[in-house]
């Protein structure tokens, strides 16, 4: 699936990106090594097959937060919990579409990244973190956390539904900003314009929607589109309640899931990545 732009956008959006070598320093210049890369075990998948080029290093990579969750105990380091939700297949689908559509040097495969380890958080400017409705961050992550976000990090949280788990994301996020508020987007926050003019947001399904034809989970009849702003009104934290992108992503290739969704998930994607790494 390929999305063209018209070339004055195209020029646009490159001048935008030569902002992202500045970005790209992030606030690693002073700081050991960044981990290499790593697999954990996935949920829906096993034995997923690596690119060819994995080990090539590139400017960008599409980083996932690990976290621990209800339920999970110290299992959530090893992967096979909440956080690996779609994981690897959409990581990798989402960086395709980055590699193609943009002039961002992206690697091909994800990284996972653990708070509790060390500074290493500190080195990827764009973190996507799902299944946020079962987090359970420890004082020390929340933390970590935002401090991570203070220095200009970018966190995007999807694929959480329903009341309940809004209780749960917000009793994790109050720890690690509890003077900020939650807000609803505007429409015409930056975030919506950066390289496609998001004018379609409407509730973006998981898979559930192959078998029960229903875009929603829960009681989460309303996708929300919503923020926190840092102190500049630049967005540090994204938020996608009552909808999947994650889903969308990945099953952009499954013949049984509706082609319109992935179109527009893809473009929020592209749009958030490039949003953080040019504001």
């Amino acid at each position: 699936m390929i999305f063209l732009q018209p070339d004055s956008r195209r020029e646009r959006s490159r001048r935008r990106l030569a902002a992202v070598a500045i970005g790209l320093c992030f606030v690693a210049g002073a700081l050991a090594e960044p981990r290499e890369f790593r697999e954990y075990p996935a949920v829906e998948y096993f034995e997923f097959e690596l690119p060819t080029d994995f080990r090539e290093p590139a400017e960008w990579v599409f980083a996932r937060l690990m976290f621990p969750s209800l339920g999970w105990g110290g299992q959530w380091q090893f992967g096979g919990t909440d956080w690996p939700i779609d994981y690897p297949k959409a990581d990798r689908h989402i960086t395709e579409m980055v590699r193609r559509l943009t002039v961002l040097d992206a690697r091909s495969v994800e990284q996972p990244v653990d708070p509790d380890d060390g500074d290493d958080i500190f080195y990827w400017p764009w973190l996507y973190a799902v299944e946020v409705g079962t987090w359970d961050l420890t004082d020390g992550q929340a933390a970590k956390l935002r401090e991570y976000l203070l220095r200009g990090g970018f966190l995007m949280v999807d694929d959480f539904h329903g009341s309940l788990e809004w209780a749960q994301f917000i009793e994790g996020m109050r720890r690690v900003f509890p003077d900020r508020p939650i807000v609803d987007l505007p429409d015409d926050d930056p975030i919506f314009h950066t390289f496609w003019d998001l004018e379609e947001r409407e509730q973006i399904p998981g898979a559930q929607f192959m078998y029960y034809g229903r875009t929603y989970e829960e009681d989460g009849v309303i996708a929300r589109w919503r923020g926190i702003y840092d102190d500049h009104g630049r967005v540090m934290v994204a938020i996608c309640h009552n909808m999947d992108l994650g889903d969308a992503v990945e099953h952009s290739d499954t013949p049984g899931y509706p082609e319109r969704y992935s179109a527009i998930a893809m473009r929020t994607f592209i749009n958030y990545v490039l949003y953080a790494m040019t504001h």
